[in-house]
């Protein structure tokens, strides 16, 4: 049960996003602190909502996380735990783990991140190691089925996957057998336990890093972080290194896939290509998503990021500007394609611009938990998201706009008929 140290206005604002976006019922409590607690410390809040959860939820896990009122005021949440330990015996079975994510610092990416390393740090013991076994630490920008793919790539080569944190069971969309008032599915305590036991690290972005060097600092676990998933090369290098973690070949479907993903980059660079492109998005999501633009050759004439990340020193682009909406607004003007969550729609319909909704949270549109663009399969799916809405940006709206020349137009439209009939043969 996640428990956030702040008013209840705090909470409420992140809940509302995180339902408007997976369209799913999400639990989430506070302290609900006031003026007055707010001034005096929370120590009391913290406490009584630490006990009605036990009572009520009975979870095995409770995770607080603070906000910017309580960092303000400088409440001492480690010594409160300390302290309600002592007070409360009944609490005794039950974890908690506490992580500072004020937020006035940093942003998104970060405070996931300081998460999934507070999560290592509490619970993870050292374990003899399992050989087939892997800990999968996803970055924030991974859908459930981003999860779900990784998972069954990873157990394609007969090795076992601990998804740290694992979405896909919680938020991917169906409608549970029972009511509960915790969190749906995910990763078990016993499982988190047991990733201290795994052979190997696998993280996805650049701020799964300090969870996999809290992993490796605690069990030994060696690690291997990916920057990105979305994109030829990179799973190239996925696949190769859990052949050789496993002792086994590359399996046949992935190598089909590969071939496909070859034809899709094919078919859909005749409407990437040239083409200009302002994104707005997280480090590790912006370089996912910017990196295959750019070898689909297009132009990243203006990247947006929320916060420092040696991801932005990866992206292949002249400038990544730390701003907001309106900095993202004003790049775009000589942009073909602006690219960022759904707060960025009404600088679309001001500007004109085709708009491609990527990251969190995208509320106006269902079936987020499903999208994947990760894997080969995963990367194919967002080139032919990306160009048909180009596709439709030439026939419907602004065609003369369009930057492809007149022979690479024509190319455009008739390489369909060869490709199919050899298909066909």
């Amino acid at each position: 049960m996640p428990v956030m140290h702040g008013s209840q206005g705090c909470t409420s604002f992140g809940l509302v996003l995180l339902v408007r976006h997976f369209k799913e019922a999400i639990p989430l409590q506070t302290t609900a602190m006031n003026e007055v607690t707010s001034i005096l410390g929370g120590y009391d809040n913290v406490e009584a909502a630490l006990i009605n959860i036990r009572k009520r939820a009975a979870p095995k896990i409770i995770a607080i996380c603070s906000t910017g009122l309580t960092e303000t005021k400088g409440d001492d949440v480690d010594g409160y735990i300390v302290t309600v330990r002592k007070r409360k015996p009944e609490l005794a079975d039950t974890e908690i783990v506490y992580v500072s994510t004020p937020d006035y610092v940093g942003a998104f990416e970060d405070g996931y991140k300081h998460a999934v390393t507070a999560i290592v740090r509490t619970l993870v013991k050292p374990l003899p190691v399992k050989a087939d076994q892997v800990t999968l630490l996803p970055g924030s920008h991974l859908s459930p089925a981003d999860i779900d793919e990784l998972r069954e790539i990873i157990e394609a080569f007969g090795l076992s996957a601990i998804v740290l944190p694992d979405v896909s069971g919680s938020l991917d969309g169906h409608i549970p057998p029972d009511w509960r008032g915790t969190t749906l599915g995910g990763t078990t305590l016993e499982q988190i336990r047991a990733a201290g036991a795994s052979a190997l690290t696998i993280g996805v972005g650049e701020q799964t890093r300090e969870g996999a060097l809290a992993l490796q600092e605690i069990a030994g676990t060696p690690l291997e972080i990916f920057e990105r998933l979305t994109g030829l090369e990179c799973n190239d290098r996925l696949l190769q290194r859990l052949a050789q973690l496993s002792g086994r070949p590359v399996p046949a479907k992935y190598r089909r896939q590969r071939s496909q993903l070859h034809d899709a980059m094919l078919d859909g660079h005749f409407y990437t290509g040239g083409v200009k492109v302002a994104i707005g998005a997280e480090p590790d999501l912006l370089l996912a998503v910017g990196s295959l633009l750019h070898e689909m050759g297009a132009e990243l004439r203006c990247c947006i990021s929320t916060t420092k990340s040696p991801a932005h020193a990866l992206l292949p682009a002249e400038q990544v500007m730390l701003g907001d909406l309106e900095d993202l607004e004003r790049g775009a003007a000589d942009c073909d394609l602006l690219i960022t969550h759904s707060h960025g729609r009404q600088a679309a319909e001001r500007l004109k611009k085709p708009f491609f909704r990527v990251g969190f949270p995208a509320f106006d549109r269902i079936g987020n938990a499903h999208r994947c663009m990760v894997g080969y399969r995963g990367t194919m799916n967002l080139i032919f998201e990306i160009a048909n809405l180009m596709i439709d940006q030439i026939a419907h709206h602004h065609p003369g706009d369009w930057p492809l020349t007149p022979e690479a137009r024509r190319a455009a439209t008739t390489i369909t008929e060869p490709t199919l009939a050899s298909a066909s043969a």
